[in-house]
């Protein structure tokens, strides 16, 4: 048991590392071509952040373990909302002011109800995964027909900042760039293979080490970035991260996972843990939509997010006793 776990210990790290470089590194290199600001905070950086879900859940797909794939893509969108988002908005309360993120909140709601159609009959075929990819590269288009706009948006406006505050020689993004999504890559089967490791060792699914251990670890990226995001009142840039992040989950790691190797799923993905992710996805909608005027989450519906990831949790448990 020594050896996976510290295995696991080990591959968070440097994901957590070399996912930090890549995204600065890939945000730095589309700066240095003339990319605008929104555009970088929605596609550039919503793909970095997602860079260690979409390896893990492609490497697992291919050895085998689809329970860590579909574990990995779904636990990281409830981890995202529900534990990242409540610490973040417990912090400091979230204003929504983008135009973009109001438009993308109902997007990232349909796109759930999709993915949840598609795993009613238990399984994600080749088809299923080629269809949330061609999803995802209609909603590339449109993200980057917004970036290229050029209007003045409050996301816009906090990468722009944020892209000033820490300039980068090319040469440097470039090696960040690389050298990223090598370990990466590395640190990736490296986790891999400790979670199934421990899976196997303590008699549990691979779907909740998927759900919870793997999750957390590869979410870990969105928590920083959020958390540091709000505190310094970049509100728009810490909600951005989280829903394109869990675009970018439902529709390309699950897809490409699912185009690498059909995933199957037993019957708790969709009455349990689908049934979680869209009661949170609804709950962002309606927190951050704003109907009236700018959405807020406020520190109270921070807290229910919060209880609500603990009492997942729970339920996970639970199940394991």
């Amino acid at each position: 048991m020594t050896t996976p776990l510290l295995a696991v210990i080990a591959g968070f790290a440097l994901l957590i590392w070399s996912a930090d470089r890549f995204v600065a590194g890939a945000a730095a290199l589309a700066r240095h071509f003339g990319m605008p600001a929104l555009l970088i905070g929605m596609v550039v950086v919503g793909f970095g952040t997602s860079a260690p879900e979409m390896v893990v859940s492609g490497l697992a797909a291919a050895q085998g373990n689809p329970g860590i794939a579909l574990g990995n893509a779904y636990g990281s969108n409830i981890t995202n909302i529900a534990l990242i988002l409540g610490i973040t908005a417990l912090l400091s309360p979230i204003a929504v002011h983008s135009q973009v993120l109001r438009k993308e909140l109902p997007l990232l709601a349909a796109v759930t109800a999709l993915a949840a159609w598609q795993l009613h009959d238990g399984s994600v075929s080749r088809t299923d995964a080629l269809g949330l990819l061609a999803v995802f590269v209609l909603i590339m288009g449109w993200s980057i027909r917004q970036g290229l706009r050029g209007r003045s948006d409050a996301l816009g406006a906090e990468m722009d900042q944020e892209l000033a505050a820490h300039p980068m020689p090319l040469s440097r993004a470039l090696l960040w760039l690389g050298l990223g999504l090598l370990v990466l890559i590395a640190s990736s089967r490296l986790l891999v293979w400790g979670a199934v490791t421990i899976a196997q060792q303590l008699g549990v699914s691979d779907l909740v080490i998927g759900l919870t251990v793997v999750a957390i670890g590869t979410s870990l990226p969105e928590l920083a970035s959020s958390i540091i995001a709000a505190r310094k009142g970049e509100h728009d840039l810490a909600l951005g991260n989280i829903i394109g992040s869990n675009l970018f989950n439902t529709l390309a790691v699950v897809g490409i996972a699912g185009a690498i190797a059909p995933l199957a799923a037993g019957p708790e993905v969709f009455s349990r843990d689908m049934l979680v992710m869209g009661a949170l996805t609804l709950s962002l909608f309606v927190f951050g939509y704003g109907f009236r005027g700018p959405g807020r989450i406020n520190r109270f519906e921070g807290g229910v997010l919060l209880a609500c990831y603990i009492g997942y949790t729970g339920w996970l448990a639970y199940g394991l006793l």
